[in-house]
């Protein structure tokens, strides 16, 4: 799929983001539509999965971590062919498949059930450090959010990527530069993110985390010896403009008025 097709693919799953999340009036649209073009480079351009054969033992890894933007996983997910694309609109009811968070016991395509911030992180050490013991080729990749960086997990999972030398993880961080609660400076500052892994050991590179192409090219090639950690600088609430950039919109239903809205503006949006 070249870059163009990927462009207005983007446009339909954030559609369909907004959807679901009407539909259930509830769940996160602010962290799902700042990380969809971090999931579909992984997807659609990067990690070698088989939606025929979700349980692959081979396939590589993806660990959402930031389990809250399930709903951008979600959808691509469904356009992958991992299940019906009407499942979308059961997302959060008893009954479906698709909760809130990622569960890997029901979900094909879900690799690790995720939702307690900073947990993803070490899992995804576990994984990566499983393949090497099975003399797997396969990579683990993880994306985690800004404010879950705060967990101090994060950080002992990275010193132990770094001292495993696990050069088949790659971190990758939706550093849309918001949280629940506002601002990440106002909440808990990150300081300098990139600096931090680097003296961690990990290989770091920074990106346009709405470009799939740079994405896609920095995870692409992975250093030998080491851990990879990408930052991919994105907007919270993408797409839409009263979301964009609006803390409020980490977790808040949208009334029919914002859905229309939101709807109309993605129809005619063309981000570069």
């Amino acid at each position: 799929m070249d870059t163009r097709a990927l462009l207005e693919k983007s446009k339909a799953l954030r559609m369909d983001i907004i959807e679901m999340l009407y539909r259930c009036q509830s769940g996160h649209p602010g962290g799902s539509l700042s990380c969809l073009e971090i999931l579909m480079a992984l997807y659609y351009r990067v990690a070698n999965v088989d939606a025929k054969n979700p349980g692959w033992e081979m396939r590589d890894q993806v660990v959402l971590s930031k389990g809250h933007g399930c709903p951008a996983l979600y959808a691509i997910l469904a356009d992958k062919g991992y299940f019906p694309r009407e499942d979308l609109w059961h997302l959060r009811q008893i009954d479906s498949h698709l909760q809130g968070h990622p569960d890997m016991r029901k979900t094909p395509g879900v690799d690790v059930s995720t939702g307690s911030l900073g947990q993803g992180a070490s899992v995804a050490v576990g994984l990566a450090l499983a393949a090497r013991l099975k003399n797997a080729s396969y990579k683990v990749y993880a994306v985690l959010g800004d404010g879950e960086i705060q967990e101090g997990m994060v950080w002992e999972a990275a010193m132990s990527a770094a001292h495993y030398r696990l050069d088949n993880l790659v971190f990758i961080l939706d550093h849309n530069g918001l949280q629940i609660d506002g601002p990440n400076d106002h909440v808990m500052s990150l300081g300098d993110i990139v600096g931090k892994f680097a003296a961690f050991g990990f290989e770091c590179r920074k990106v346009n985390g709405h470009d799939i192409d740079e994405i896609a090219e920095a995870m692409s090639d992975v250093p030998e010896g080491k851990p990879l950690f990408v930052l991919a600088e994105t907007v919270k609430g993408r797409g839409v403009s009263f979301m964009e950039n609006n803390a409020g919109w980490h977790g808040k239903p949208m009334n029919a008025e914002e859905y229309s809205k939101a709807i109309e503006e993605l129809k005619g949006t063309h981000h570069g």
